[in-house]
């Protein structure tokens, strides 16, 4: 029961992925991102094993293709229960959706992104979200991500209300860019696109703040 989205930014070359399900804490399970490397998505009776494996492999110059393959085959016979996405450095992307996937599930592939779902009410939820985020390639990739999973939403969502949501992305850093996590929350994407608005202003100050902190304009206390 979760929907997700991984992309490359070919204008910034960044990587990010979002992610929506009925159950908690999806942000500490699914998303996987390294910067320059590329993107990766585990879900559906999850293995968080599996997305540092598949970026480990990425960094040693596996193509999505590849990694995935690899994946799955380390995977074993419990693969039969995962669904994975992968992009990598050149925004090529894979997909895998196990056997024993229960329910309306897909994977639709588009320019640097993928994405996919299962148990979902339509099997049009991944091809809705890739349309979403192709729509406008000069936003944020954080925007993007948020965007395909309200369109994932609008085109059916789940059966049962979503709790938590979560956007990752990574640019030049070891770090993430972007980490925001929303869990418990009645609209858990309309949460996690308001706090992407708050965010958005001071993200490249964060990174200066760790990089080239002397750059860092610290205004003065207001007058006594």
């Amino acid at each position: 029961m979760t929907f997700s989205i991984a992309g490359r930014c070919a204008r910034t070359g960044m990587f990010g992925v979002s992610v929506t399900t009925s159950s908690l804490a999806v942000g500490s399970r699914c998303p996987y991102v390294k910067a320059g490397v590329g993107a990766v998505l585990t879900q559906n009776r999850t293995d968080p094993r599996l997305g540092p494996l598949a970026l480990d492999l990425l960094s040693r110059g596996f193509d999505a293709r590849q990694a995935m393959d690899a994946v799955v085959a380390a995977a074993g016979d419990p693969r039969r229960w995962r669904q994975l996405a992968i992009v990598d450095r050149d925004g090529r992307t894979a997909a895998f959706t196990g056997a024993d996937v229960r329910g309306e599930r897909g994977e639709v592939h588009g320019k640097g992104c993928v994405a996919i779902a299962n148990i979902v009410r339509s099997a049009d939820v991944p091809a809705a979200m890739v349309r979403a985020f192709e729509a406008e390639p000069d936003q944020p990739l954080a925007s993007r991500l948020i965007v395909a999973l309200q369109a994932g939403e609008e085109t059916g969502g789940e059966f049962v209300p979503l709790v938590s949501a979560a956007v990752l992305v990574a640019d030049k850093q070891p770090f993430p860019y972007v980490d925001l996590r929303v869990d418990g929350a009645e609209d858990p994407i309309g949460v996690l696109a308001r706090l992407w608005h708050d965010y958005a202003p001071s993200a490249d100050m964060y990174v200066a703040r760790a990089v080239d902190p002397e750059s860092i304009v610290v205004p003065p206390p207001p007058p006594r």
